[in-house]
């Protein structure tokens, strides 16, 4: 080993700890909650940090074999494919215009978008909660994917604004010149372009539509449209002294996040990393 591969490697090793010590925090918590599902609760008391003695299984399948349960997915698939639709196509639009064209009040209408950021639900929520009422919303996923596809174009239009603004003018004005109307040039050339930054924000809206539980427990009093995070805070109401089962609960309600961020991680590491790559 040479001196400079020596010298890099001892930069690197801080690094390399850092990252093992996060790791940890973050996987230490999720391996003792799987394997505390697979215990009785009786076992759990005696043994808490332990390998279980005997694998209880039951506690996995009896919840997996609920109607219940699939019904909190469904619905939570639901709202957040709605909310990201809406978000995206709504939001690329709205950036497009703010990118790529030149009119009176555009700096102060956006400026009037990013100001949404600042905006926390907690205050929007008795005005919402009586004007979803008033448009007999309530019980209705619409009254949860309208509200939460408004709170996240802010961000996302920031995102994709951003990402436009870099699309080189040559090509618009090449397109143009071939006769592709402004939004011929958005739909056939900007948008293929702009996949890494769609994606990206795709994946944000996804999640903070599946995580989010004030909302829903706002709009929905009928448990057939309870969404999983507010399943969650109910089996945990009905099964508080049977601490197995809400862990074996619990892992399986992240296990479809999980699923889906270890699919899209890439796509949004890429669209991340694309705006500062390019140009």
């Amino acid at each position: 080993m040479t001196a400079s591969q020596k010298t890099r490697r001892g930069r690197t090793l801080p690094l390399h700890l850092v990252l093992v010590v996060v790791g940890a925090v973050m996987a230490v918590p999720l391996l003792y909650a799987a394997l505390s599902g697979f215990k009785s609760t009786d076992e759990l008391s005696r043994n808490p940090v332990g390998l279980p003695e005997s694998w209880v299984t039951s506690n996995y399948t009896q919840i997996l074999g609920s109607g219940d349960f699939w019904r909190l997915i469904g619905n939570s698939t639901l709202i957040a494919v709605g909310t990201t639709v809406l978000i995206v196509a709504v939001s690329a639009l709205s950036a497009f215009s703010f990118a790529r064209f030149a009119f009176r009040g555009r700096e102060a209408l956006f400026t009037l978008f990013t100001m949404g950021l600042m905006f926390p639900f907690a205050v929007a929520a008795l005005p919402l909660f009586l004007l979803l009422r008033s448009l007999d919303l309530l019980d209705n996923p619409l009254g949860v994917i309208l509200p939460q596809a408004a709170f996240g174009l802010p961000m996302t239009i920031i995102i994709l604004r951003g990402f436009f603004r870099q699309i080189p003018g040559e090509l618009e004005e090449a397109a143009t010149l071939d006769g592709c109307s402004p939004f011929g040039f958005f739909w056939r050339v900007l948008l293929p372009m702009a996949r890494p930054a769609l994606g990206t924000v795709s994946v944000l809206a996804v999640v903070t539509s599946w995580n989010n539980f004030f909302l829903p427990l706002l709009v929905f009093t009928d448990a057939q449209w309870w969404t999983l995070p507010i399943g969650v805070q109910q089996f945990q109401g009905q099964y508080s002294a049977e601490y197995a089962k809400v862990f074996a609960y619990l892992v399986l309600a992240m296990v479809p996040a999980l699923a889906f961020y270890s699919v899209a991680e890439r796509q949004l590491v890429g669209g991340l990393t694309a705006g500062a790559t390019k140009g």
